[in-house]
């Protein structure tokens, strides 16, 4: 009777035919390292003909209409008190078709609820007015 389970007196052990990878694999994590190293670090930049110089200021102002806001969410266009909302949607619809629009200032007081000057925004952009801005910030400053 065999040790290794072999069937025969004379016949010899398996012979392991596996290939040893460990050297093989070290040298390919050496030359990925080098290829790494070597590449240049590419820039992704997008090349543009830009205009020099400073474009010229508008030959006429642009008219500005202001928006009051009150402590109470009252609102006033150019110091007029406007009757509801419908009133403030029919006065941005009137900005948005002018070709040249209007400045919006909007002017909210300090104890102006959010809401109302949300709502004015709101109605702004609903109706294609896109020249908006706050005014008299340093009111908050305090």
């Amino acid at each position: 009777m065999a040790l290794n389970g072999s069937s025969g007196a004379g016949s010899e052990p398996d012979v392991m035919v596996d290939i040893n990878t460990t050297p093989l694999i070290d040298v390919m994590l050496v030359l990925l390292i080098m290829l790494i190293i070597t590449i240049p670090i590419q820039m992704h930049a997008v090349k543009m003909n830009l205009p020099e110089g400073n474009p010229p200021p508008p030959a006429v102002p642009p008219p500005v209409v202001q928006v009051d806001i009150d402590f109470d969410g009252t609102l006033k266009w150019n110091g007029l008190p406007l009757a509801n909302h419908a009133d403030l949607e029919r006065h941005m619809a009137e900005v948005g078709a002018q070709a040249n629009q209007p400045e919006i200032h909007l002017l909210p007081n300090r104890l102006a609820p959010y809401k109302a000057v949300a709502e004015v925004l709101a109605a702004a952009q609903r109706e294609g007015a896109t020249k908006i801005g706050l005014i008299g910030n340093e009111q908050y400053m305090q």
